[in-house]
């Protein structure tokens, strides 16, 4: 049982941050329901699951929210629910029928979770955007590259998952704890420029010590230093460095064979590139099996650069079990990880509207009422 179980969770079905919030609260064990578009519907066999693997654990309902019968159908479900979140445009669920109002005028102890870009309120607030917007508008895309080249995107990481979905599902169960004392729901303004800002949260301290210049990729953390980046081997492969502290990188000069040399002081950085440079020199002469035997296990500091599959057969990481198989896909498995309240993946994703008979019947709805619903298109 996770440590969410017995929490109720309904999810209007959007993408990215959204879908990844509600896995990360249905493999903490929340009961979570996917209210999918019921113009989506298209069967589906069970026993071929789709790989949208960020749906995973969750059970799925088809609903037309453009019409009253199918806005009814999910203030019913929010009528039972611990918590809903949604990731529409400002304004777009209040004009469905299922904003903030209607939701707690049902169910005043309701979480109401809101996934967006740039907020609910400001300039932008109503326009378009994607992470690489999000982030960069967050300051958070600048420092990310190196020195004299242009910013480098992080996947889409920072601001969909890190800053968007991974806060968003923090916000709700916070927001839960809190209507457990208070039986008070309230509102989540989750955005991805607020996540993604917070993010960098030690960055804006480095500032404010004197210790961060503002030229990408010449700092000790964003690629500019020697001792804190990735180096190619002789096979074309990588491996990466991060000896910060003065015992790792002692470690790593005597493993490098450089521990002899009259070299600049570590901190030095007038001499980074030109240490960086010696380094690179000695990494291309080892494979980077050859640099593993050498330097795993050590307090270098050390890592293979792996590519995804080889990430999921590393030792290390079968040993832990960070990554699962849920019906013959390889994915990550849930984290964190709980001493007595076990995280799992109940089940792989759900074809859109696959529990619609399930879920209503659960919710109350008798039998004709669900063939009715069926006949109008409020539900699929």
């Amino acid at each position: 049982m996770g440590p969410l179980e017995g929490i109720k969770v309904i999810e209007i079905a959007g993408i990215g941050p959204g879908p990844f919030c509600a896995m990360m609260l249905a493999d903490m064990g929340a009961n979570v329901i996917r209210v999918d578009r019921a113009q989506n519907v298209q069967g589906g066999d069970p026993a071929h699951p789709p790989a949208d693997l960020l749906n995973r654990g969750r059970r799925s309902v088809g609903v037309d929210l453009k019409t009253p019968e199918g806005v009814e159908v999910v203030l019913s479900l929010v009528d039972t629910a611990d918590a809903l979140i949604e990731g529409f445009r400002p304004g777009v669920a209040d004009r469905l029928g299922i904003g903030p109002d209607d939701c707690l005028a049902r169910n005043p102890r309701l979480v109401y979770g809101r996934m967006t870009g740039w907020g609910q309120d400001g300039p932008y607030a109503q326009a378009a955007g994607h992470d690489i917007n999000y982030i960069a508008l967050a300051g958070a895309l600048d420092p990310i590259g190196r020195r004299g080249e242009a910013p480098v995107p992080p996947l889409n990481l920072v601001g969909d998952f890190g800053g968007g979905g991974m806060l968003l599902a923090f916000g709700v169960a916070c927001g839960i704890v809190e209507a457990q004392r208070s039986l008070r729901g309230q509102v989540i303004d989750a955005a991805m420029v607020d996540g993604a800002a917070s993010l960098m949260t030690m960055t804006h301290a480095f500032r404010a010590m004197g210790i961060w210049d503002d030229e990408r990729g010449t700092n000790m953390l964003d690629t500019g230093a020697h001792f804190y980046d990735v180096y190619e081997t002789a096979d074309g492969a990588y491996v990466s460095i991060g000896s910060i502290e003065p015992q790792f990188y002692a470690e790593l000069l005597r493993l490098t064979g450089l521990e002899g040399e009259d070299l600049p002081w570590q901190h030095d950085k007038a001499h980074w590139p030109e240490l960086k440079e010696r380094l690179a020199a000695v990494f291309r002469t080892k494979t980077r099996d050859e640099w593993c035997q050498i330097m795993e296990g050590t307090d270098v500091c050390f890592a293979p650069v792996l590519t995804i599959p080889e990430a999921t057969h590393h030792p290390h990481n079968v040993a832990r079990g960070t990554f699962v198989d849920v019906a013959g896909i390889t994915q990550p498995g849930p984290a964190p990880r709980f001493s007595r309240t076990s995280a799992e993946i109940t089940s792989p994703p759900p074809h859109a509207g696959q529990h619609t008979d399930e879920i209503l019947m659960g919710a109350g709805f008798e039998a004709e009422q669900i063939a009715k619903l069926r006949e109008t298109g409020a539900v699929a």
